[in-house]
C-alpha cells in the first residue's frame, strides 16, 4: 500500500457560516488531483472553529487574556506550571490551556475547539458525497503536546468514514507471533502526515489523502475509539 498526500490550495479565508463541504468539495474538484471515492481528507481545526464562530474577542493588549477562557473551557485542571495550564476538556481531550488558539486567528481573537468534531466532520463529509456523488473520509486535526515528549505533532480531534482505531489484536505479526494488545490510532497518523503538507504558517488548511487502504473506511467517531476513559487511564 502507498499513499499519497496533497496540500489542498485556493481556499479561501473562513468566516462564520462557510460551509466548509461546499467550499473544501468545490476546491477539491476543480483542483489537480479532483476527488475520489475512498480519499480522506484532513481538516485543520482552525477553519471549523471559524466556520463554526467559535471565535471569540479577548485583549489584544494583554498577553494573558485569554486565560479566564481556558478556565471556562476546562472541565478539570491537571497541571499549572507558570503561565501553562493543562486541562480536560468536555470533550475528553487532555491538552494545554483547554484548545484555546492564538495562532493564524485576526489579532484580539482566540479560536475555540468545535463544539462537537466528530459532528464536524460527518457534516463535510455529507456535503461532499451530496454535492459531488463522491464517498470520503474526514478528519478535522488539531496540534497537541505529548506528555514526556518534546515537540508536538497534529492529531485528530473528530472523524466520519474513518476509522479512527485499527484493532489488530487477534492477528499475527510478522513472525507468525499473535498480537494481543496491538491497536493502531489510524486518524491521528493521518492527521499528522497531513500537517507535513499543510505546515504552520503556509495557510494550507487541508490535505487529501489518497491510497489509504479501503478497510479503513468506515463509520466512526474519536469520541467511541479514541478518548480514553478515566478508569482506564493510570495517570488520572
Amino acid at each position: 500500500m502507498s499513499l499519497t498526500i496533497h496540500p489542498v490550495t485556493g481556499i479561501p479565508e473562513v468566516t462564520e457560516g462557510t460551509d466548509l463541504g461546499v467550499l473544501i468539495g468545490d476546491v477539491c474538484s476543480s483542483g489537480e488531483f479532483g476527488l475520489a471515492n475512498g480519499d480522506v481528507l484532513v481538516v485543520t481545526q482552525k477553519i471549523v472553529s471559524k466556520a463554526e464562530g467559535a471565535i471569540v474577542e479577548i485583549d489584544q493588549s494583554d498577553p494573558l487574556s485569554h486565560k479566564p477562557l481556558v478556565e471556562r473551557e476546562a472541565v478539570r485542571i491537571l497541571r499549572r506550571r507558570g503561565d501553562l495550564i493543562i486541562t480536560e476538556t468536555k470533550h475528553g481531550f487532555v491538552c494545554a490551556n483547554a484548545g484555546i488558539d492564538l495562532s493564524n486567528v485576526a489579532r484580539g481573537h482566540a479560536a475555540l475547539l468545535p463544539d462537537d468534531s466528530d459532528r464536524s466532520a460527518s457534516r463535510i463529509r455529507e456535503r461532499i458525497r451530496h454535492n459531488h456523488g463522491v464517498v470520503v473520509g474526514v478528519i478535522v486535526s488539531d496540534t497537541f503536546g505529548r506528555p514526556w515528549r518534546r515537540g508536538v505533532t497534529d492529531v485528530a480531534i473528530g472523524c466520519a468514514g474513518i476509522g479512527a482505531v485499527v484493532d489488530l489484536r487477534g492477528t499475527e505479526d510478522a513472525l507468525g507471533r499473535e498480537l494481543l494488545v496491538t491497536e493502531v490510532c489510524i486518524a491521528d497518523e493521518l492527521a499528522a502526515a497531513a500537517d507535513l503538507v499543510c505546515g504552520k504558517a503556509e495557510g494550507i488548511p487541508v490535505a487529501l489523502i489518497r491510497g489509504v487502504n479501503p478497510g479503513w473506511l468506515r463509520e466512526s467517531s474519536v469520541q467511541e475509539e479514541i478518548i480514553r476513559s478515566p478508569s482506564e487511564d493510570l495517570f488520572r
